[in-house]
């Protein structure tokens, strides 16, 4: 048996009658990207889904030494900066984030992910890599209490306090989708299905009027068989973190590659995955994030002030547990 979860809006428009499902890929982000909808004519968006990809990596990669965003972390203390408009917009979301989860998540937290070696130069796979000393990490803690960075909205604009390390990782690729949505509604095209990295987003449905199924992502154990679930992705978003994708193993212990940028460490709270859906795919990658860095009581509390669809799958003795907001439960079908 499958769980089923529904939007509870769903848009009347029809599919056009002689629309053809088309599909495009490729490589972005250092991930996978693709694109199925549902059009009119024979136009080809591969070049133009690419190309907005690319805009994104050129101002917010923090892999790429030459982006905007990597510029700005070596920019010198003091130092202002008008920004582009992605930008800018993506940065201003993702500190209202860090506002509402008081810290759980956090842009400004690069620094601390580079120590942990879950950064761009990816140490934390190498043999010879230690977790970072108690000292050496309250020392970083210190340092960012004194980093704020400042925004001027009406001329764009960006405060270097010195030494802050942006890091999008944890939205850049939900804003990525967002942006290939929009490209494509620009283009007349109303009915797709967006997925970079694993992030999706769906809008109106396809030729039979059936909507984008997907299926949520599931935390593999043995020992805790449980239906799956599919979502009719239609006017939605979904992202999900996960305590099982990037992590290192020193002395017994499990690091995590969620750092919680309020201790400074890998998250430790037996979450295993949060997953959240949202109209936008940007908002649900973030908090996806925060969630799962504020654990399952903090975290419940928050989503259900804020009326956020969530799922958490929490890890016991007794094996994987669920817990689901009253926004999430109220698109389960009966």
């Amino acid at each position: 048996m499958r769980r089923v979860l529904l939007p509870l809006k769903i848009a009347e428009t029809a599919p056009p009658a002689n629309g053809v499902l088309r599909d495009f890929a490729g490589r972005s982000m250092g991930t996978s990207w693709s694109v199925r909808l549902l059009a009119d004519g024979e136009q080809d968006f591969q070049s133009g889904l690419q190309q907005q990809l690319d805009a994104v990596v050129t101002q917010m990669s923090h892999w790429e030494a030459s982006s905007d965003l990597g510029r700005f972390n070596r920019a010198p203390a003091g130092s202002w900066h008008v920004l582009p408009q992605a930008f800018f917009d993506v940065l201003s979301f993702a500190l209202d984030v860090a506002r509402q989860s008081r810290g759980a998540y956090d842009p400004c937290a690069g620094a601390l992910v580079n120590l942990w070696g879950f950064g761009p130069e990816g140490r934390f796979g190498a043999e010879d890599f230690a977790a970072p000393s108690a000292d050496a990490v309250a020392q970083l803690l210190r340092e960012r209490a004194a980093q704020h960075v400042q925004l001027q909205a009406d001329e764009r604009r960006a405060l270097q306090p010195g030494g802050v390390q942006l890091d999008f990782s944890a939205v850049a690729k939900g804003y990525a989708v967002d942006r290939l949505a929009f490209f494509l509604k620009s283009n007349g095209v109303q009915n797709f299905l967006v997925e970079v990295g694993g992030e999706l987003r769906g809008a109106g449905m396809k030729q039979d009027g059936q909507p984008w199924w997907v299926k949520l992502e599931e935390v593999e154990d043995a020992s805790s068989a449980r239906e799956e679930m599919v979502l009719a992705l239609h006017g939605l978003s979904v992202a999900t973190s996960g305590d099982y994708r990037r992590y290192f193993q020193r002395g017994g212990q499990r690091y995590s590659h969620t750092i919680d940028p309020r201790s400074g460490k890998p998250i430790d709270n037996g979450l295993a995955s949060v997953t959240v859906l949202h109209p936008m795919c940007m908002a649900a990658d973030a908090w996806s994030t925060a969630l799962t860095v504020l654990g399952l009581g903090d975290g419940m509390a928050l989503a259900e002030r804020l009326g956020l669809a969530v799922r958490f799958v929490e890890r016991t003795q007794a094996g994987l547990r669920e817990h689901m907001s009253t926004s999430f439960q109220q698109m389960l079908a009966e």
